[in-house]
């Protein structure tokens, strides 16, 4: 009983805050061109994590970039800038899209 609670318990750590994020993502319309783990019109998240991973700036650099847009790192299409995300959603966002493996 007691391995049982554990687990249930640590289950619930762990995919609360993932799941929170995720409803952020798709609150805020992110998933209209991202997905976690495939290309849509942007790369997939797992992709951004892995191309960032080594980058201590990743997190200000995609929170920004969640703002305002950017080009040319992933190819010809722009991503938009996002005008209706604010700083704090933009840091929660991209420290989430980091987690991804």
């Amino acid at each position: 009983m007691k391995r049982f609670v554990f687990a249930l318990l640590a289950t619930a750590a762990f995919s609360a805050p993932v799941l929170a994020d995720q409803a952020l993502a798709q609150a805020k319309n992110c998933l209209a061109c991202h997905a976690v783990d495939k290309k849509v019109v942007g790369p997939s998240y797992k992709e951004v994590a892995k191309k960032y991973a080594a980058d201590k700036t990743a997190a200000d650099k995609l929170a920004t970039k969640i703002q305002k847009g950017g080009s040319g790192v992933w190819g010809a299409v722009p991503m938009p800038a996002n005008p209706q995300v604010n700083e704090a959603e933009a840091k929660k966002l991209a420290a989430w899209i980091l987690t991804q493996k």
